[in-house]
């Protein structure tokens, strides 16, 4: 390792972490309170978190796209690429429930908590290399009016 690996994140970096700290925050907390409330009323903590995962993802995708990599590229590739993502994401997501409650005997309260920040991290280092890089955008580059 070289100390080019540790660099800190540039300015561009650094505002799409924050956007996407504050969309995720956003849509993990409705998110969150209706897994509660549904697990609540309902039972089924992995079918509950199938039916949520796939609605917050379906939000994200577009205020992600739009607000924190202000990707211009074409939307059915950025679309497809995203659906793989946010498939892994769900398997990774299920695994950890699958992990912390049924082997470790945790409340899946906690286990989705959990699952939540690590899913997110994960997703914003694969979103911004692979499903929305500059270098996916419009003729190669990104419009620089929309990276002010």
């Amino acid at each position: 390792m070289n100390l080019e690996s540790f660099r800190l994140p540039s300015g561009k970096a650094l505002r799409q972490l924050l956007s996407y700290a504050l969309i995720g925050i956003i849509i993990n907390s409705i998110g969150y309170s209706a897994y509660l409330l549904l697990t609540h009323l309902w039972g089924a903590p992995k079918l509950t978190m199938t039916l949520l995962y796939f609605i917050g993802a379906a939000i994200g995708f577009l205020s992600n796209r739009r607000f924190t990599f202000r990707h211009d590229g074409h939307i059915g590739a950025a679309g497809v690429r995203y659906v793989a993502v946010q498939l892994s994401g769900y398997l990774l997501n299920l695994a950890l429930l699958l992990l912390i409650v049924d082997w470790l005997g945790l409340a899946h309260q906690i286990a989705q908590a959990i699952a939540i920040v690590v899913v997110a991290a994960f997703l914003f280092v694969v979103l911004r290399i692979f499903v929305f890089a500059p270098h996916l955008c419009r003729n190669g580059v990104t419009d620089p009016r929309r990276h002010a």
